[in-house]
């Protein structure tokens, strides 16, 4: 990076702090996010950890959420009395997207009787036509607090799905949605990798495919493979999630090695979300110096879709 470059970062930065400050402004970032934004936010966390921290925020205004806008819409949804915004409100989700509400409801009435558990990466009205939310990280332990009768469904990510299946024994009814992003890594391309270091542990996301699961010595969200990580004796590590993960993994472990998983139909070393991408620090000046986008949800839809997610933080 070039010297102009570096001051142009610098006094972003500079007036992001600026901003945040005057506007009384909590930033909080996924860890997919680039590693500038990363460093930056007062909060850095999986789905889950952002979650929470946004119903503790009793004291800011506004709440930017640095992700991707179904957690825009999860903050809001915790924080009604809250501004929220998000620096580009064409961040979506591919996931969220292979689950349409008007689909999904037609899907849960053609199983009456079933308990329908949703993956927290869905829009607010998938939410609302949900009893229970999860996370990769807490969804084997609030299938397993229900009855082992219990007719389930579970959406919208098929292999988080059979995942969760596997483990517990269960024969949840799946949607059928995938992230285009987990979907795509390779497992030829992970098993050369796995041939140059051979004394590296492989960690994979559970959106992952099962082909890929197979292969993991650690299958778990994002905060449950930095902490394998960072509490594992290995040096290397192949890391089959998305990309910006890896920024915190070799902050936290500046000793070991982090290599990161490609996808199958390209030639790059590495597999982004373009989505989490689309979030520059340009676009998080922006959006804090003019209060824009902002992130609405209707009061009687936010009501219902509430309710499932107070229900997930409640067993987790």
């Amino acid at each position: 990076m070039g010297v102009d470059n570096l001051a142009g970062d610098r006094a972003l930065i500079a007036e992001i702090e600026s901003l945040r400050k005057e506007k009384r402004a909590v930033i909080l970032a996924h860890y997919y996010q680039q590693g500038a934004i990363q460093d930056i936010a007062d909060h850095i966390g999986d789905s889950l950890a952002l979650a929470r921290y946004a119903a503790t925020l009793d004291d800011a205004r506004i709440i930017v959420l640095c992700g991707v806008h179904f957690m825009g819409e999860t903050a809001k949804l915790l924080c009604p009395d809250k501004k929220v915004l998000v620096p580009d409100a064409s961040a979506g989700c591919s996931l969220a997207d292979s689950c349409p509400p008007a689909e999904f409801e037609k899907f849960v009435e053609a199983h009456p009787g079933h308990t329908v558990v949703s993956y927290v990466n869905t829009s607010v009205g998938v939410k609302a036509l949900t009893d229970i939310l999860v996370t990769s990280g807490n969804a084997r332990r609030i299938i397993d607090s229900l009855p082992a009768d219990e007719k389930i469904i579970f959406g919208p990510d098929r292999n988080l799905g059979n995942y969760i299946n596997s483990i517990t024994g269960r024969r949840m009814v799946l949607w059928d949605g995938a992230c285009h992003v987990h979907e795509k890594f390779s497992l030829e391309k992970i098993l050369a990798l796995k041939a140059e270091h051979p004394e590296a542990r492989v960690l994979v996301h559970p959106e992952c495919t099962r082909p890929v699961r197979e292969i993991a010595d650690k299958v778990g969200s994002t905060a449950a493979l930095l902490d394998y990580a960072t509490a594992s004796d290995a040096a290397e590590f192949i890391v089959a999630t998305e990309s910006g993960i890896l920024h915190q993994m070799r902050k936290s472990c500046p000793g070991k090695t982090f290599i990161p998983a490609p996808p199958a139909d390209s030639t790059c070393a590495c597999n982004d979300c373009s989505y989490m991408k689309l979030n520059t620090l340009v676009k998080l000046r922006d959006c804090l110096r003019d209060e824009t986008p902002e992130i609405t949800v209707d009061p009687a839809l936010a009501e219902r879709a509430r309710r499932p997610i107070e229900r997930m933080l409640a067993l987790s």
